[in-house]
Formats: structure tokens, C-alpha cells, sequence
């Protein structure tokens, strides 16, 4: 009933209090503090002038306090603004919802397999941005509001340690197969396009598209080869 959610609730958050890397499963925060963190994004994202200017403010935290994380990012400074807001307001509006927020986590986490997320970079980001909205939203920033980003983002990046961990391997024999597989995949097309029809049906059609696209260069070579 009730009670157990509470405790779970409960539990989770106090175990939130630092960064879990070792496990990653849904975060259910107690209603108040979900309420009260949802409250402080918004009022935050109100007081600056645009979603831009929300975005520059969070990023200019993040790389004041810790220069050295800029060598991480390789895309321009307004793009990775508006990326960390975009981020951090899909978490926040799904932090209501613990299957859906643990399904936008991990597909960050997945966007961010080639970022080398550590311990001590997942503390910088989470101190520096709970420590502007201290500053940006004095008393409207509460202690519950404090106590839910500090979950949240000890949350997100625990997942993102956690993620990179576990699949990294993996990723790369995947990508190593999927090459291979394409590799042969080109070279069958173009064996068969030499002798071969288009079969009939949806298949055929998306033969055809995939031939219009991806086997326009192959088709020229065997022209050309054909005028030999």
C-alpha cells in the first residue's frame, strides 16, 4: 500500500544522496519533493530571459566551476547550452514517472557512451548546478527542491557511469558486426545487380529505395564497367 511506497521512497532517496553507479533502477522521489524540485525548474527557466539564456547560465556554471571538463565537449558553446537544458527539462518533466524517466536516462546515456562520465565529473556537474539555482532562486530554491536535483542528477549520472560501463564492450562488437555485416550486405548488391530482378511486394519496394539510395555509386561503377 501506501506505507511501502513511502518507505521506498524513502530509501531510494537517502541512498540518492550520493552518486550509485554499481546499479541502475527506476528512482521513485516522495510526491513533495518531486512537487517541490518540478516547482524550482520551472520558476528557474521563468527568470531567465529565454530557454537560450537558461541554457548558457547552466552551462557557464558547469565549465566556471571545472574549465578542464570543456576538452569533453567538441560541439559549440550555444549548441551543448541548449543540449544540457533540452536534457535536464526531459528529466526533470519525467521525474514524475520512473519507468519513463529510467528509459530517457539511459537513451542520454547511450547518447553519451564516447564521454568518459566519471565519479568525481558527475559531482562537479551536479554541485554546480544545484549551487546556481542556490544562488538564482534563494529562498524559492528549497531545501526539498535541493534534496530532488540532487537525487535526480546523482541519479542520471550514476546511469551514465553505470551504462558506459556495462554495454561499452559490447557497443563495439555490435558495431564491429554490423560493419561486417554491411560490408557483405554492399557486396551482395552489387553480385546481384548485375543478373538479378527486384523481387515483387513491399520487399521489392524497399529493395528498390535502398538501391536508389544507398546503390547509386555501385550502380555507376557497373556502368561504367559495362561501356568497358
Amino acid at each position: 500500500g501506501h506505507e511501502a511506497q513511502a518507505d521506498t521512497a524513502d530509501t531510494s532517496l537517502a541512498a540518492l544522496n550520493e552518486v550509485q553507479d554499481k546499479t541502475f533502477d527506476e528512482l521513485r522521489l516522495p510526491a513533495d519533493v518531486l512537487a517541490e524540485t518540478q516547482q524550482a525548474w520551472s520558476a528557474f527557466i521563468t527568470s531567465a530571459s529565454s530557454r537560450e539564456a537558461a541554457g548558457e547560465m547552466i552551462y557557464a556554471a558547469i565549465f566556471d566551476s571545472a574549465p578542464s571538463l570543456q576538452s569533453l565537449f567538441k560541439t559549440p558553446r550555444s549548441m551543448m547550452a541548449m543540449r544540457f537544458m533540452n536534457g535536464l527539462n526531459s528529466i526533470i518533466s519525467d521525474a514524475n514517472n520512473p519507468s519513463a524517466l529510467k528509459v530517457q536516462t539511459e537513451t542520454l546515456g547511450f547518447q553519451h557512451l564516447d564521454l568518459e562520465v566519471t565519479l568525481p565529473r558527475v559531482v562537479i556537474f551536479r554541485d554546480a548546478i544545484v549551487d546556481l539555482f542556490d544562488m538564482e532562486m534563494g529562498a524559492r530554491f528549497t531545501s526539498k527542491a535541493k534534496l530532488g536535483f540532487m537525487a535526480i542528477l546523482n541519479y542520471v549520472g550514476g546511469a551514465y557511469i553505470f551504462i558506459r560501463r556495462e554495454y561499452a564492450g559490447r557497443i563495439k562488437v555490435i558495431n564491429s558486426s554490423w560493419r561486417t555485416a554491411s560490408n557483405k550486405a554492399a557486396d551482395l548488391m552489387e553480385s546481384t545487380e548485375e543478373g538479378g530482378e527486384g523481387g515483387e511486394g513491399e520487399e521489392g519496394k524497399e529493395g528498390e529505395e535502398g538501391s536508389k539510395n544507398g546503390g547509386k555509386e555501385g550502380g555507376e561503377m557497373s556502368g561504367k564497367e559495362g561501356m568497358h
